[in-house]
């Protein structure tokens, strides 16, 4: 089985991790961001991942370090759940609509770390900073080596926009992790990814 437990505290988040990328279940969240809960809620249901993730933090400051934080246990937690990425396809894209919002994700599960971010997500002064939606994608890219590019090509609405980059990354990943029928050997040239 492909999976992992991460668990991550600091002075600043406590963050406990449980992922299985071969099996699906009901999603646990609970990270006392409700929006946040919601797009790990999205992204677990449609990557097809049991996915547990309890984390609190330092909100009375702001959303920024968990936000962050969970972004690297779920990087470590890929990574370590991916293994040597034997048989698995390695590649992955998906174009994803959400009403009005469209966004693709394309992805490449190298090793190596990448990020292209660009999305016109308007500021509003309460609820979610939607800026974090980019910090998470890093840390979660940089912590799993992961070459992954989002790009938002339509959309009105904040929460649409954010849907439809969480559920395409979700199916992107799932292709790009599946185990391949055919061939069980580690997908590059070099040997090792």
């Amino acid at each position: 089985m492909r999976k992992s437990k991460i668990v991550r505290n600091t002075n600043e988040t406590q963050i406990s991790i449980e992922l299985n990328l071969d099996k699906t279940a009901k999603p646990q969240i609970s990270t006392t961001i409700g929006f946040l809960d919601h797009m790990l809620t999205l992204f677990a249901a449609h990557s097809s991942i049991a996915l547990k993730i309890k984390a609190k933090g330092d909100a009375w400051i702001d959303d920024h370090h968990l936000v962050e934080d969970i972004g690297i246990a779920l990087g470590l937690a890929l990574k370590e759940s991916l293994g040597d990425k034997k048989g698995i396809a390695r590649y992955g894209h998906f174009l994803l609509p959400m009403d009005e919002a469209l966004s693709y994700i394309a992805l490449d599960l190298s090793g190596r770390f990448f990020l292209s971010y660009e999305a016109d997500i308007k500021f509003q002064k309460t609820g979610f900073n939607y800026d974090l939606i980019q910090e998470f994608f890093y840390a979660l890219a940089s912590n799993a080596g992961m070459t992954l590019h989002i790009k938002m090509l339509k959309g009105r609405n904040n929460h649409h926009i954010a849907e439809s980059i969480f559920k395409a990354f979700a199916r992107a990943l799932k292709q790009a992790g599946a185990i391949t029928k055919n061939n069980r050997a580690i997908p590059s040239t070099k040997g090792v990814l």
